[in-house]
């Protein structure tokens, strides 16, 4: 598939691509945008992913920021604009359902995409409007499907955070859970306890706020995820009110 008009927010960062790519490595757009751009919805924040490791990346530009370079992000400034670019990673295990316990870097955008949550969020865009789509996330937007990238039960385990991203995407867009992934994050629900307060909160936060979502808490009200989020134990018939 290709996007034959590059949302302006792309346009704008395509210097950075292309500078990254007269220097002999791989650069897409990666993430949120590319799925908001196919669905056609405000974008917020372009992020770009690379076969460029950290240092390689800062040779390339002037002006660079280290925002998180230890998980191979740099800040690039271009243009009065701030991109994120970020090298393909692979992760080891998550030591608290959370974060890492050590990133490596490769050359390879698979290795990079199969590491993420939803395959609608697992889509690059090249310059030329060319969307590499290596896990189903086309086929999975057209059906309005949540899917998990590979197998569910890994995906949530590495991230807990996941399951209550899951249910603020079904608010946001409005999708079915696929019948897999559902079952894995009602499995996993415990898992909640491990992550901050702030986390969890700020998801259910952004669900509650979005035009969907009815969907997103009659999925987690059936998943019993409050019993694993701070002061909601047992608050079932409380949500069900808000209905």
């Amino acid at each position: 598939m290709r996007l034959e008009n590059l949302p302006s927010e792309f346009q704008e960062a395509l210097p950075v691509l292309k500078k990254i790519k007269n220097a002999g490595f791989e650069a897409y757009f990666v993430g949120g945008s590319v799925r908001d751009a196919l669905l056609n919805r405000p974008i917020h924040d372009v992020d770009i992913a690379s076969s460029s490791y950290p240092e390689e990346t800062k040779r390339i530009f002037e002006r660079t920021i280290d925002v998180g370079i230890e998980h191979g992000t740099v800040l690039v400034l271009e243009d009065n604009h701030e991109y994120e670019v970020t090298t393909f990673r692979t992760e080891d295990i998550y030591v608290d359902y959370r974060r890492p316990s050590h990133v490596t870097f490769v050359r390879s955008l698979e290795e990079d995409l199969k590491r993420r949550d939803f395959t609608i969020n697992a889509l690059a865009l090249d310059e030329a409007g060319n969307v590499i789509d290596l896990f189903a996330g086309l086929a999975d937007l057209e059906n309005q499907i949540l899917r998990a990238v590979g197998t569910p039960s890994e995906r949530f385990n590495e991230d807990a955070l996941r399951i209550m991203r899951g249910f603020r995407f079904q608010a946001s867009l409005g999708f079915e859970l696929e019948p897999e992934t559902f079952e894995a994050m009602k499995t996993l629900t415990p898992l909640l306890e491990k992550i901050s307060v702030e986390r969890t909160f700020v998801e259910f936060d952004k669900l509650l706020l979005a035009p969907f979502w009815r969907v997103g808490l009659s999925s987690m009200i059936e998943s019993r995820a409050y019993d694993y989020l701070p002061d909601m134990v047992g608050s079932q018939d409380k949500l069900n009110k808000l209905f």
